[in-house]
């Protein structure tokens, strides 16, 4: 059993704080919006597998830093790096992403997600939530596949046919599109829009709400809610991964021959 003071102070990317057995897992980049790399990869799925071996937390609110949720944005990233991963280091980036999925919906307490603003990279993380709270300006984009040379198979493709549907999903990954808030809360992504920076202050109120009820009914409705989209992921993910991988080994392929 983990012990929240043991590892709330172990993560470069998260911020946590816990107030009446409800905790904030705030992400962020050195203090900033979270920009998504290696470490927050690799992070967030330890950290959501701390807060699920520790019994006395019973509502977790999911929120990002300043007036960003995670990003950056397609135009925004840089793919040759990535691009030249190993084999050796996907099969590492494989093993995290099945860990961050599974991790995710292994927590037995309610997950409210506060959506600070544009969700950008791995918005599927607030996706996945209990309830979804969303500032007036956020946005969501997939960002980290289709749209850089990557098939998008790290469990958003599990994600946004189930709420959005297939044929939009299919749209929305295959031309990058950006969906704002209005349209999320219409397309059933968000449950709530509120006033950009309100978001979080709405989160904690539904969590307290929450957290007036008896621990073993949020565990088992909790329990109940996840189980078929953890069944699906263990389906999906670790496929989807190993085609994201031969995406990586193709390019870096062709960039060890333009050298000779």
């Amino acid at each position: 059993m983990y012990e929240f003071e043991q590892y709330r102070q172990g993560f470069d990317t998260i911020a946590l704080r816990r107030i009446d057995g409800i905790v904030e897992m705030r992400l962020h980049t050195d203090g900033k919006p979270l920009r998504w790399g290696t470490v927050p990869h690799r992070e967030i799925g330890e950290c959501f597998r701390a807060l699920a071996q520790d019994p006395h937390n019973r509502v977790i609110i999911l929120t990002g830093t300043g007036n960003e949720f995670s990003g950056p944005r397609a135009t925004d990233v840089p793919v040759d790096d990535f691009h030249m991963l190993t084999p050796r280091a996907w099969e590492a980036n494989h093993a995290h992403g099945i860990e961050l999925m599974d991790s995710v919906l292994s927590v037995q307490a309610p997950v409210i997600a506060a959506v600070n603003g544009p969700a950008l990279r791995h918005c599927e993380l607030a996706l996945m939530s209990d309830i979804v709270i969303a500032a007036e300006h956020a946005e969501f984009q997939d960002s980290a596949h289709f749209p850089i040379g990557l098939t998008p198979g790290d469990g958003i493709n599990v994600v946004t046919p189930l709420i959005m549907g297939l044929t939009r999903s299919r749209y929305f990954h295959l031309t990058g599109q950006t969906i704002d808030a209005q349209t999320a809360k219409d397309w059933g992504l968000v449950n709530e829009l509120v006033p950009s920076g309100t978001e979080l202050d709405r989160a904690w109120e539904l969590a307290r709400t929450l957290s007036k009820q008896r621990t073993m009914i949020l565990r088992h409705t909790r329990l109940l809610f996840t189980t078929e989209l953890r069944r699906r992921m263990l389906d999906m993910v670790g496929y989807g991964l190993a085609l994201e991988g031969l995406d990586v080994a193709d390019a870096l392929e062709e960039h060890l021959a333009g050298k000779h």
